[in-house]
C-alpha cells in the first residue's frame, strides 16, 4: 500500500513538472499583436471605403470552406503562420471585427491594414489605416483586454509578440509609384529611407508607451522581384536596391534601439523577409513550387486564377502565397523565439 502511494506521488510530480514545463514555454508569448500592411492584414479593411480590399473572390480560396475573409492571399497570411509558429493560436483576428471573443483578445488580434505604411502620407493616399490609427485602436484593445482579463492584462502586453510590418508600401507606392515622397523633400532613396527608420522608431516607442516590451521588426521582401515589378522576367535591380537600403537600416535600428534610454527593458528582433524570400524564389522548385515569377491570380498573365496556388511562390502580383509564408517561417519563428525569449 505505501508502495502504491509513492508511485502516485512520483507519477503526479512528474506530470507536474511536466505541466509547468509546457506553461512555461509557451507562457512566454502569451499573444501575438501583428501592425503594418497586408503582409499581416487579416480583414481590418473590410470595415474601410477602400478599394484596398481582399474579402472578394479569388482570395481565399485555400482557406476555411473557401471563404475571403480579407486576407490578401489564397489562404492565411503571415501574421496567421507566426501566431501558430509560436504555438499561441492557428489565426489571427481583426481587431476592427465586430465580436471578438475573450479568448482570442487574451491571445492577440491583428491591427495591420492592406496598403498601409509608416509614412502617413501612404496610408492617406491608398484610404486605409494611418500608423495613429492603428494605435488607436491598440488602446482601445487594451481596454478591452482590462475587461476580459483584468489580473493578466498588464502581463499578456508585456509578454506579447508585437510584430510589425512596414515599408512595403511606403517604398513601393509613395517613393516609388506616386512619387510623393519626392515632393515632399525626400529626393534620394538615402533621404527617404533614413525618415522611415525614424518613423519606424516613433512607431514602436508608441506602442512601448503603452506597455510592449517584445518587438519582432521585419524587414521588407525583394520588391524588385515582385511579379508586377519584374521586367521581363527579371527582377528589378532598382526596386532591390532599394528594399536592401531601408531594410540596413532597420536592422541597424534594431540592434541600437534597446539601449536607448526611451526604450528600456525592450527587446527587438530583425525578422529577415528579403533573404528567406530570396531563398525561396532562387530555389524554388527545392522547397516544392513550380513558378516564382509569376502570380497564381490577379495579372495580366494570370486572369483566370491558376489551378494551384501551392505550386506558386507569389499568389497575386505582390503577396506571397499560404505555401511562401510557411516555407519562410520555418526559420523566421526560430529567429524570434531566440531575440525575444
Amino acid at each position: 500500500m505505501l508502495d502504491m502511494c509513492r508511485e502516485k506521488i512520483l507519477v503526479l510530480a512528474l506530470f507536474s513538472i511536466y505541466f509547468i514545463s509546457a506553461v512555461d514555454a509557451n507562457g512566454s508569448f502569451p499573444a501575438l499583436l501583428a501592425f503594418g500592411d497586408s503582409i499581416l492584414d487579416t480583414g481590418n479593411n473590410n470595415f474601410l471605403l477602400t478599394f484596398m480590399r481582399a474579402n472578394i473572390w479569388p482570395y481565399g480560396r485555400s482557406y476555411t470552406m473557401k471563404v475571403p475573409t480579407g486576407r490578401f492571399g489564397n489562404g492565411r497570411v503571415f501574421s496567421d503562420i507566426i501566431a501558430e509558429g509560436l504555438g499561441i493560436k492557428k489565426t489571427l483576428p481583426a481587431a476592427r471585427k465586430f465580436f471578438i471573443a475573450p479568448s482570442d483578445l487574451k491571445t492577440g488580434v491583428c491591427f495591420a491594414s492592406g496598403g498601409a505604411g509608416v509614412d502617413p502620407v501612404t496610408s492617406r493616399l491608398m484610404r486605409v489605416l494611418k500608423p495613429s490609427d492603428q494605435i488607436s485602436d491598440y488602446k482601445k484593445y487594451i481596454m478591452k483586454l482590462k475587461v476580459v482579463a483584468p489580473t493578466q492584462a498588464n502581463s499578456i502586453i508585456a509578454n506579447a509578440v508585437y510584430l510589425v510590418s512596414q515599408g512595403n508600401n511606403d517604398l513601393g507606392i509613395s517613393f516609388f509609384m506616386t512619387r510623393s515622397a519626392f515632393m515632399r523633400g525626400y529626393v534620394t532613396s538615402g533621404l527617404y529611407t533614413t525618415r522611415l527608420t525614424s518613423w519606424n522608431k516613433k512607431f514602436m516607442k508608441q506602442m512601448y508607451d503603452q506597455g510592449a516590451r517584445k518587438f519582432a521588426v521585419m524587414g521588407v521582401i525583394p520588391l524588385g522581384c515582385l511579379p508586377m515589378t519584374r521586367v521581363f522576367g527579371r527582377c528589378n535591380l532598382f526596386g532591390n536596391m532599394l528594399a536592401e537600403r531601408y531594410n540596413g537600416k532597420l536592422r541597424n535600428g534594431v540592434k541600437t534601439w534597446p539601449s536607448e534610454a526611451g526604450f528600456r527593458g525592450a527587446k527587438f528582433v530583425y525578422v529577415d523577409m528579403f533573404g528567406t524570400l530570396m531563398d525561396v524564389m532562387k530555389n524554388y522548385r527545392k522547397y516544392g513550387f513550380s513558378n516564382a515569377n509569376n502570380g497564381c491570380c490577379c495579372m495580366p498573365t494570370a486572369i483566370i486564377p491558376c489551378i494551384n496556388p501551392h505550386n506558386h511562390v507569389f499568389y497575386d502580383f505582390v503577396h506571397p502565397s499560404e505555401k511562401a509564408y510557411k516555407t519562410i517561417s520555418k526559420r523566421l519563428v526560430q529567429d524570434i523565439k531566440k531575440g525575444l525569449a
